[in-house]
């Protein structure tokens, strides 16, 4: 979360072209989304499970980033694929992440429909779909937030790969029931009906975007500035128990 942030400081400084990031979590994480209450995680499970507790800086609730693939978009909103409503910047980027899923063979995605009879929201992400969010077979496949600061948008998202979707659940303390969340949720293996890798998934996803918004990808790394700046925000902000345990 520290270095998607200090990526977005380094786009609004004009210091760094826009950026696609792909990347994966080591330990597993349970992330809660910005305003999401801390007290919605079962603290003792989550320990014994192995996995570490972060807020994310964009909203909605909680995802267990484990056996998963991430990507974050950062751009200036002067640049014609973010621009406009959060909904209008939302779809288009949407767009990329549809193509890329159709490169890896995935066929009846549904990306372009409000969420009708919405159920109550529950503490789980990917419990419910939001509006224009990616599904499959009436299932959602894609969570994805997004932040604007300093006229840049931050938009990230989680991509489940394999795994039981439902492991999130005994890590909460309202306990979902995991077979609810099974139904409205699923992974990339489950719908493909066929085993990926991370790099095959990163691949098709960053052809779908450029091919999708007509962009030139360049392959890049952090600059030293955008470490530095990542280094403070983690020690300042994403790693102190003022960030992550309020709300």
């Amino acid at each position: 979360m520290a270095i998607d942030e200090a990526i977005l400081q380094a786009v609004a400084a004009g210091l760094v072209l826009p950026t696609l990031r792909f990347y994966a979590w080591e330990p597993g994480c349970l992330s809660l989304g910005r305003a999401q209450p801390w007290t919605d995680v079962d603290l003792q499970a989550l320990r014994s499970a192995g996995f570490d507790l972060v807020r994310r800086p964009t909203g909605g609730k909680a995802i267990l980033h484990v056996d998963e693939l991430t990507y974050s978009v950062i751009a200036p909103l002067t640049l014609p694929q973010v621009a406009g409503s959060i909904v209008e910047s939302y779809r288009r980027l949407s767009a990329g992440l549809v193509r890329g899923l159709e490169r890896l063979g995935m066929a009846g995605l549904v990306a372009d429909r409000r969420v009708e009879n919405r159920h109550p929201a529950g503490p789980v992400c990917f419990e419910v779909p939001a509006d224009y969010e990616i599904t499959v077979g009436g299932r959602k496949l894609v969570g994805s937030a997004q932040m604007r600061a300093g006229g840049v948008v931050l938009q990230h998202g989680a991509l489940p790969l394999w795994g039981d979707i439902t492991r999130i659940c005994a890590l909460l303390v309202a306990s979902p029931d995991p077979a609810h969340v099974r139904a409205r949720a699923t992974t990339i293996v489950e719908a493909l009906g066929r085993p990926v890798t991370w790099d095959e998934v990163a691949e098709a996803l960053a052809a779908g975007f450029a091919e999708a918004l007509n962009l030139r990808l360049v392959p890049g790394a952090l600059t030293g500035q955008e470490q530095t700046w990542a280094e403070e925000l983690r020690a300042g902000k994403y790693a102190t128990d003022e960030w992550t345990h309020r709300g």
